[in-house]
C-alpha cells in the first residue's frame, strides 16, 4: 500500500510542469481547461491519483522532471476511417488542380480494401495508429466503411477491435457499387444481414447523410436499426450540403453529428439543445478546399464541441490532432484553448466517455508532453514536431 494515496501498485510524480491542462476547472485556475501552474501529476497504476502543484506533490515510489514543459490529456480522435487499403494521390492531385470532391471517390478505395488481406489491412492500421500515437493520441475511434459486403465490413470492424473499444460500423458510408441500381435493396442489407455481423465487433453505428449517399429517410432507418441492436447512433451530417443529418442526430440522441459544414439557424439551436456533440473535421476542409465550419457560431450558441483528424485516404490524409488544432484557430475562429479542450474533453464528449480527456484523480492516466512551456504553441508552432512524450494507461510509450 502507497500510504500518499492509499492505492496500492507502484506511484510515479511527473513533476516540474510549467502549465497542466486537467479540464477540471475545480482543479485549476476554474477555467474550462483547469489550469494550474508549475504543477505535478501522479500516477498510480493505470490512473491518475493526484494533481496540483509541484510543492505539494506527495511522496512517490519514482520521480519524472517535465523540466518546465506543459502536460495536457492525451488526444481523443473521436472520428476516422483507418481499415482501409490503396492510395488515392491522384484524386487528391486532380482536385488541387480544379476538380471538385465528390463521394465517388470512396469507390477506389472500396475495391482496393476488398482485394487486400488482413494482414496488409492490419498493418495499415497499426502503422497509421503508431503515427497518431506520436503526435500524443491516445484514445481513437475508427470506422468500417470501405468494404461495404457482409464479409468486408465484419472483418474490418474485427480488426479495429483488436486495437480499439470505440469501434463503429459504418456500412452506410456509400451505396455499395454491388447495388448501385437498387439502393433500397442495400439499406436492406445494411439494416439487416450486415447488422448482424457486424453489431457484435462495435460500439456505435453511423451513416454517411449526404447527396449522393443516404437521405433522411434512410439514414433514420439505418440508425433506428443499428440502435436495437444495441449500437449507438453517430452521424456524418451537414457536410458538402444543407440536409437533414445534424437534427436527426439530435432527434436520435447521436453522440455526435460530424463535420457540421453547412448549418441552419435550426440546426445551430437542435445542437445547443440536444447532448449530441458537433466533431469538427478541419482536416477533411483543407484537403478538399471547402468552406470551413463556423466553430466560433456553434461555441457562441453554447454547443458542445469536438475537433478530430477524419483520417481517410481520400479528404483528410492526416493523423496529426496538433496540425487540426492550429487549423482550428487559424482559420476557423477557434482560441487556442477551445481548440485544445475540443482536441481532448470535446472528444471524450463525442465518445461519451468520462475517463479520458481531462487529467484528475480517476481518469486514465493518459498524457502528452510538449517540448514547450504551454499548450498554445500547439497553435503558435503549427507543423513543428512538439509532442516529446506520451503515456498511455500509465505507460510511457513516446
Amino acid at each position: 500500500m502507497n500510504s500518499s494515496t492509499g492505492r496500492t501498485g507502484t506511484s510515479t510524480v511527473i513533476t516540474g510542469i510549467a502549465t497542466l491542462v486537467t479540464n477540471d476547472p475545480s482543479l485549476g485556475d476554474g477555467s474550462p481547461l483547469g489550469l494550474v501552474r508549475d504543477a505535478a501529476v501522479v500516477i498510480e497504476g493505470d490512473r491518475v491519483v493526484w494533481t496540483g502543484e509541484s510543492s505539494k506533490a506527495p511522496a512517490t515510489d519514482n520521480r519524472i522532471d517535465a523540466g518546465g514543459r506543459a502536460v495536457l490529456p492525451g488526444f481523443v480522435d473521436s472520428h476516422s476511417h483507418l481499415v482501409f487499403a490503396g492510395d488515392r494521390t491522384e484524386e487528391f492531385n486532380a482536385r488541387m488542380s480544379g476538380r471538385g470532391y465528390t463521394a465517388g471517390g470512396i469507390r477506389t478505395t472500396v475495391a482496393a480494401t476488398r482485394a487486400a488481406g488482413d494482414a496488409e489491412l492490419e498493418a495499415n492500421l497499426t502503422r497509421f495508429l503508431s503515427e497518431a500515437l506520436r503526435q500524443g493520441t491516445t484514445t481513437f475511434e475508427t470506422k468500417s466503411g470501405y468494404g461495404l459486403t457482409v464479409a468486408d465490413e465484419a472483418r474490418a470492424l474485427r480488426l479495429a477491435a483488436a486495437h480499439t473499444d470505440e469501434v463503429t460500423y459504418l456500412g452506410a458510408h456509400i451505396v455499395s457499387p454491388d447495388h448501385a441500381d437498387d439502393p433500397a435493396g442495400y439499406v436492406a442489407l445494411v439494416t439487416g444481414e450486415m447488422l448482424d455481423a457486424c453489431a457484435p465487433y462495435a460500439r456505435w453505428i453511423d451513416v454517411f447523410c449526404e447527396k449522393g449517399a443516404f437521405d433522411g429517410d434512410q439514414a433514420r432507418a439505418i440508425l433506428t436499426a443499428g440502435k436495437a441492436k444495441g449500437l449507438h447512433p453517430r452521424i456524418h451530417a451537414n457536410q458538402l450540403s444543407y440536409g437533414p443529418g445534424v437534427q436527426l442526430a439530435v432527434e436520435l440522441d447521436a453522440a455526435s453529428a460530424d463535420h457540421c459544414t453547412h448549418l441552419t439557424d435550426a440546426d445551430v439551436d437542435a445542437l445547443a439543445s440536444g447532448d449530441t456533440v458537433a466533431t469538427l473535421l478541419p482536416g477533411a476542409e483543407f484537403s478538399t478546399r471547402a468552406e470551413w465550419p463556423d466553430a466560433r457560431r456553434l461555441l457562441d450558441a453554447g454547443v458542445t464541441v469536438a475537433l478530430s483528424t477524419d483520417c481517410n485516404p481520400g479528404s483528410s490524409f492526416t493523423s496529426s490532432v496538433p496540425f487540426c488544432i492550429a487549423l482550428a484557430v487559424r482559420d476557423m475562429r477557434m482560441t487556442p484553448d477551445e481548440a485544445v479542450w475540443s482536441a481532448t474533453a470535446g472528444g471524450a464528449a463525442a465518445l461519451r466517455r468520462t475517463d479520458v480527456g481531462r487529467v484528475a484523480p480517476g481518469a486514465y492516466a493518459d498524457l502528452t508532453l510538449l517540448d514547450a512551456p504551454s499548450h498554445v504553441h500547439l497553435a503558435y508552432r503549427p507543423g513543428v514536431p512538439l509532442v516529446s512524450g506520451v503515456w498511455r494507461r500509465g505507460v510511457r510509450i513516446v
